[in-house]
């Protein structure tokens, strides 16, 4: 909206000698700050009065467990009110129509991902967690066939559009359909012929990669929310590492001292990945232990969608999985026991998966498991940046 505001009124603001005063709003570092920064105030702002009502339509967590002791340990949350993520996507999205430019087509996608990770999430959440649908006894939540399928689906359409979105203008050379392998020199100058070791994804297979890695995602970071202040806290840090590749990919001059790949036109999305993880700082604030609101299947689902949609779009899959390595290990650990459950007929290889039901149930205290896996998630963030340079 800035942007657009400042394109019609630049000749007007120009002769009024008022331009000057507003020029920093053309730069994408500017707006991507302000874009976090107002996310922040906005989820601070508006957080006590969505979970007054979210209480007062009784939209608590009412989760259970098949382990005596998890029950019994988590019993002190129950009816904490649940779908708060409302608040992290809401802020999202309005401070990428604010700031970004509405005209760049990555922009245009991600907010499709935000809001159809986000509308999934929050049916699902309603229909599990709302007062009326627990004592009518009907479904509880969203069948996981019908919720894999809005993500597969969701997916292939977004990776679709991305594809045709990476060709950029006539006669410039750009990286976006790449395949990027780890520590490979992945940057091609203008007009330069790639050499055999930089392969161009066809489109099915940017497809393929585009619905793996927003699924996965989401579902891990669904996964891994369970305890106060755990997934928050990981999506903010995986969040900067992401702003850090938007920053370097989304310049050309940056990609090619640092050989990476250069996607042209991506650099928008540093608006809605700051947002991401302003909006998650505020949130952080009432969902820290003891947490007085969960984010649910509306936080969890949008904000692992857009950490997979923009790995992809960067086309930095090995390194955002690098630096998400919680929520891989999580999901991981989630995948294992259930396999193994179905193949020993009963047989676990955990006390209870996900991965930090184990480490409660082996006497950690919650807090120390969140704050420890807040440190690892930082490392794996500096550790998957540092890497852009062994190339």
């Amino acid at each position: 909206m800035i942007v657009w505001l400042l394109d019609v009124l630049k000749d007007w603001l120009t002769a009024q000698e008022l331009f000057p005063f507003v020029r920093v709003f053309e730069q994408l570092e500017f707006r991507a700050f302000c874009a976090g920064f107002f996310a922040f105030l906005l989820v601070l702002g508006l957080g006590p009065r969505t979970i007054r009502w979210l209480k007062e339509r009784k939209i608590g967590d009412a989760a259970k467990f098949d382990v005596a002791a998890l029950d019994e340990a988590m019993a002190s949350k129950q009816n904490t009110p649940t779908m708060g993520g409302v608040l992290i996507a809401g802020a999202i999205l309005v401070c990428t129509l604010l700031f970004a430019d509405l005209g760049n087509r990555y922009v245009q996608l991600g907010a499709v991902v935000l809001l159809w990770h986000a509308a999934v999430g929050g049916v699902d959440d309603w229909l599990k967690l709302t007062a009326a649908s627990r004592e009518s006894g009907s479904r509880q939540g969203l069948y996981a066939w019908e919720k894999l399928a809005f993500q597969l689906g969701v997916g292939l359409l977004i990776g679709y559009f991305a594809f045709d979105a990476g060709f950029g203008v006539e006669g410039e050379r750009t990286m976006s359909h790449a395949l990027n392998l780890p520590f490979q020199r992945s940057y091609v100058p203008p007009n330069f012929e790639p050499s055999t070791s930089v392969i161009d994804l066809p489109m099915i297979a940017y497809m393929v990669i585009m619905t793996l890695m927003m699924a996965g995602m989401s579902n891990a970071v669904n996964i891994t929310d369970g305890m106060d202040g755990l997934a928050s806290g990981i999506s903010a840090a995986v969040g900067v590492g992401i702003l850090v590749l938007v920053f370097i990919g989304g310049d050309e001059q940056t990609a090619r001292n640092l050989l990476v790949p250069f996607v042209a036109t991506s650099g928008e999305l540093a608006i809605t990945v700051s947002a991401m993880v302003g909006a998650v700082l505020g949130f952080l604030w009432f969902n820290s232990s003891p947490a007085s609101v969960f984010m649910g299947d509306t936080g969890s689902l949008c904000l692992g969608g857009i950490i997979g949609y923009s790995a992809t779009v960067l086309r930095q899959e090995a390194v955002v999985l690098l630096m998400a390595g919680i929520f891989i290990i999580e999901i991981g650990s989630v995948v294992i026991q259930v396999g193994y459950f179905k193949a020993t007929k009963g047989k676990r290889v955990f006390r209870c998966a996900p991965y930090h039901w184990h480490l409660r149930m082996g006497g950690w205290q919650e807090q120390k498991i969140v704050s420890r896996f807040w440190v690892l998630s930082i490392l794996l963030v500096a550790i998957g940046l540092a890497t852009i340079k062994l190339r």
